[in-house]
């Protein structure tokens, strides 16, 4: 099994969600699929909270994040 193509399943668009990244054909927000699994719940709980996902929506959210973070500098916040 192969890294899904996020691109073909997610889209970034202003007036969706306010510009967040979201799976295609849905409002829900690439951050909140992340959220949930750094939170503990299972591809299963997700799907269930959320008919409409496939296993490969939420793969293809994990394959963003993955992308976005060698993209982008990250610094510790003080604190």
């Amino acid at each position: 099994m192969g890294r899904v193509r996020w691109q073909e399943r997610i889209e970034i668009a202003a007036d969706l969600h306010h510009g967040d990244p979201c799976i295609k054909g849905t409002r829900i927000p690439v951050a909140v699929i992340v959220a949930s699994l750094a939170d503990g719940m299972t591809s299963a709980q997700i799907r269930e909270e959320y008919p409409q996902l496939s296993d490969e929506d939420i793969r293809a959210a994990l394959a963003y994040a993955a992308d976005v973070i060698h993209q982008d500098v990250l610094a510790p916040l003080p604190g």
